[in-house]
């Protein structure tokens, strides 16, 4: 006969059963969902970051952001004072505009020598030219006065045999004597002929010589042009303008503060991506892989889910010293402790969020990860 302290016995017996049935239904649940959709509360947002250093010194006339301002890629960040970078531009160009007048002078006076070298090349034709007919002029000389003089040299023993007169022995002496004389004016012609051709071809080859090349000149176009390029990148330089979206940070000078050249003013960190790192453990990689897809949760709204893709599992961190000792010259410094609980070793998984808002997303936030698969 059924009483009521049975029936409420048989009663808590079936539901202790179920709510140990359930609790193990309930753990396997979760022992797969662990093991095939990792999941991990050690994540923090992450972006990448550059610090903005100038690359001229000189005052800051002009600051036109604030700490943590949102700044759109091409504006104003700040300007230093341009004033001794223009004067240094207006310098450089200046010193290669007087170089390029230097070269068309030059080239005009070269051009000039040029012109000399070829009158004096006309003039050595002219003057050997002269040479040959005086050269001419002696021989046929020569030859006038070697006749004459065998004519008179004939006649002279006729005259005392009376073969010939003495009229016209004169006329043979007086022959012989004007074509002696003509003999030696052409010979003196030959000596000038050939005086004024040495002197020609001396003019000729100093001619050459002052002839000079352009290359001492044109050699320094590349050096002038350098420091024109220069100056003007500089001068550039004076304004520094934003590279992308980003955040300024860690702001704390302001306008008229000096520069420094390779010395930060403030940081940007870059608005386009942002990453949600998670540490999982060594045992859960083999789960994951890039491309995957992924859910992140950042703490300071957690009710808001934004989805995210694997883009890199981490290869590398640092060995612990506690297991492998330290790693040092001459031989390794292995602990001779013995640790019974082994902590697995966890690597960074970069998750790339994208739907991020700009107003939740800082970087070093705590977040969640959990990888939905592919």
């Amino acid at each position: 006969m059924d009483t009521p302290n049975t029936r409420s016995y048989t009663f808590g017996r079936w539901l202790s059963i179920a709510i140990i049935a359930g609790a193990v239904v309930l753990g396997l649940i979760v022992l797969y969902r662990q093991g095939y959709y990792p999941r991990t509360e050690d994540a923090e947002v992450f972006a990448n970051f550059i610090g903005i250093a100038p690359q001229v010194e000189g005052p800051l006339i002009h600051l036109n952001v604030h700490d943590n301002q949102f700044v759109k890629k091409g504006e104003l960040l700040y300007e230093i004072d341009e004033r001794p970078y223009e004067y240094a531009l207006e310098k450089a160009i200046s010193e290669q505009a007087t170089l390029e007048g230097q070269i068309s002078d030059e080239r005009r006076r070269i051009a000039a020598l040029v012109s000399a070298v070829s009158v004096s090349k006309a003039n050595i034709s002219s003057a050997e030219a002269d040479v040959a007919s005086s050269e001419r002029a002696v021989n046929r000389q020569r030859a006038e006065w070697t006749y004459a003089s065998n004519n008179l040299h004939r006649l002279e023993p006729l005259l005392d045999k009376q073969f010939v007169t003495v009229d016209q022995v004169d006329r043979a002496r007086t022959s012989e004597v004007a074509e002696s004389e003509a003999l030696r004016q052409s010979e003196s012609q030959l000596q000038l002929a050939r005086a004024e051709l040495n002197s020609v071809l001396a003019q000729h080859e100093q001619a050459q010589h002052a002839v000079t090349t352009l290359e001492p000149l044109i050699n320094q176009r590349g050096a002038r042009e350098a420091a024109v390029k220069n100056a003007r990148y500089d001068l550039n330089n004076c304004r520094v303008y934003a590279p992308f979206d980003a955040r300024v940070t860690n702001l704390t000078i302001s306008e008229g503060a000096y520069a420094h050249v390779g010395q930060q003013v403030f940081t940007l960190i870059d608005a386009r991506v942002w990453w949600a790192i998670g540490n999982f453990r060594e045992g859960q990689l083999k789960r994951i892989s890039p491309g995957m897809r992924a859910d992140v949760y950042v703490l300071s709204k957690p009710n808001v889910r934004f989805s995210g893709v694997v883009d890199s599992i981490g290869f590398g961190v640092t060995p612990d010293p506690d297991v492998i000792g330290t790693l040092q010259q001459g031989l390794p410094d292995v602990q001779r402790t013995l640790n019974w609980v082994h902590l697995a070793s966890r690597y960074p998984v970069r998750v790339r969020v994208e739907n991020p808002t700009p107003e939740l997303f800082r970087v070093g936030e705590s977040a969640v990860v959990t990888i939905r698969g592919n």
